[in-house]
């Protein structure tokens, strides 16, 4: 289903959330997770980069060093990989296999590679765009989250328009896209009992959410981009991400 219908327009409008099943075919979801496969492999991340990535805003960026805050907050225009939390000894050698250790890669895949920009950009994306009233859509940043096996990280309760602010509010839209089964067990996002492979969830930006620590066998790997609607709406100078003479925030419309 590429567009929702105006009942469930209405209830996304209610609740801040709304699932879009099948979204993705299997081959697309496939695709995906080669090419992020692909990257994890020629990742080559020097030691002094290689920070743990958390979602709580006093950790990330303030109990870093310089080094690890400029890292993260340069980027914006970037394909950058974030780590989970304990996967380094103190001289920043993996304690696990590199390709388990990735939290989340961020944040302009939608820019720079062509998998990724090719979904992001895609006719029916676009479409669900314009049902939803956007006018002038640019998309902000886009991340690719591995919810690792066993260790991956719980996301705290949150609203992303409070980290992605925006004046007037309600300009922000997450999309979230399954890439594997998502379920209670392996941290699925708290206001879904439970997604699959495929499915879309769009994220009002005031609807706060999270998801729990992954203690099971399985990852569940998700792609997720915002977009933001341009048109009489101005970008808070407050906010972590800004937008740069190398990638300024690129239209969705093409």
């Amino acid at each position: 289903m590429a567009c929702p219908s105006p009942s469930q327009l209405q209830k996304f409008q209610e609740d801040g959330f709304l699932v879009l099943e099948g979204f993705l075919s299997a081959d697309e979801c496939a695709a995906m997770q080669q090419r992020i496969g692909e990257l994890v492999a020629a990742m080559d991340v020097p030691a002094h980069c290689r920070i743990e990535f958390s979602t709580r805003e006093d950790e990330q960026l303030g109990t870093k060093g310089q080094g690890d805050k400029d890292y993260f907050l340069s980027s914006g225009d970037k394909i950058r990989f974030f780590f989970e939390k304990g996967v380094f000894d103190k001289k920043g050698n993996f304690l696990v296999p590199p390709e388990k250790s990735v939290n989340k890669i961020g944040h302009a895949l939608h820019a720079y590679d062509p998998v990724f920009r090719s979904v992001t950009y895609s006719p029916k994306v676009q479409a669900l765009a314009k049902s939803l009233g956007f006018q002038m859509p640019v998309v902000v940043q886009s991340m690719y989250i591995f919810k690792q096996p066993h260790f991956g990280g719980e996301v705290a309760p949150h609203q992303d328009s409070t980290f992605l602010h925006t004046e007037p509010l309600g300009r922000l839209l997450g999309i979230w896209i399954a890439l594997e089964d998502a379920t209670l067990e392996n941290g699925c996002l708290w206001f879904i009992p439970g997604s699959h492979t495929g499915d879309l969830v769009l994220i009002h930006g005031e609807v706060v959410h999270k998801s729990e620590q992954n203690l099971s066998n399985r990852s569940r790997h998700a792609y997720t981009f915002h977009l933001m609607e341009s048109l009489g709406t101005v970008w808070s100078p407050e906010n972590w991400l800004q937008p740069t003479a190398e990638l300024p925030f690129p239209p969705l419309y093409t």
